[in-house]
């Protein structure tokens, strides 16, 4: 429990100090760019949860995400630990495509927006679209940016089926498309739980999917193909962990 209360002081005091210096940035005009004030905030907020947590975790495949180049990096989604690991480890300017809901939460819904983070109604198709079309922009900018095509934590650990609109993003932004499992997350930290129950944990990287050749119509073959890649990795992380 301790722990647990550890982590919560840790992750608050973070948030309220980064999500200050973000706004700050932004009222100052700070640009965004590559390794900025932006994208450290993002990196020390998560490599500060992770430390609170203290939580022992492995990165595997890391030399498999291609470097210097904007991606989509598309997980499965379990616990608020997923987004610390793939923060805190993945090199680069990144941004999350988020479902609305964090918007509303005081300080880091607005420290997200101001940073670039964008946001899903997954309610409303058109504004849905809009978002990602967002997203595109950023990514042909040259930032890169995390996916949960599940759409929300799964409440199982299964994976949930997936959404067409990070597959479409990935098409139009014609960006590679890298799967990723993070292993563990589940049992660490379920939803609807705030109790952290502590044990090892594995982000695990695949392949990158080239996705410059194919058009609007393709969304359904890279969703398949993602999705029996990420069903991979879970195989691998899960023996990893033991």
């Amino acid at each position: 429990m301790l722990r647990t209360l550890w982590f919560f002081v840790v992750l608050l005091t973070s948030t309220v100090w980064y999500g200050t210096g973000v706004l700050v940035a932004g009222l100052l005009g700070v640009p965004r760019r590559d390794g900025g004030v932006y994208d450290r905030a993002a990196k020390r907020w998560a490599r500060n949860a992770l430390w609170a947590a203290r939580i022992p975790y492995r990165v595997v495949g890391l030399d498999r995400v291609p470097l210097g180049r904007p991606l989509v990096i598309a997980s499965n989604h379990q616990s608020w630990f997923d987004i610390f690991l793939l923060a805190a480890v993945l090199p680069g300017s990144l941004r999350f495509v988020a479902k609305k809901e964090l918007a509303r939460i005081p300080l880091l819904g607005r420290a997200m927006r101001q940073s670039g983070h964008v946001f899903i109604d997954r309610q409303h198709r058109q504004a849905a679209f809009g978002a990602y079309e967002e997203a595109a922009d950023a990514i042909r900018a040259g930032i890169s940016a995390v996916v949960f095509p599940e759409g929300t934590r799964s409440r199982t650990g299964e994976l949930l089926p997936f959404k067409k609109g990070p597959f479409v993003l990935a098409i139009a932004a014609r960006v590679p498309l890298v799967p990723a499992y993070c292993a563990g997350t589940f049992t660490l930290l379920p939803k609807g739980s705030v109790r952290i129950r502590p044990h090892p944990i594995a982000l695990t990287f695949g392949a990158p999917i080239d996705t410059a050749r194919m058009v609007y119509d393709d969304r359904e073959r890279l969703m398949e193909e993602t999705r029996r890649a990420i069903e991979a990795l879970r195989v691998d992380a899960l023996r990893m962990l033991g």
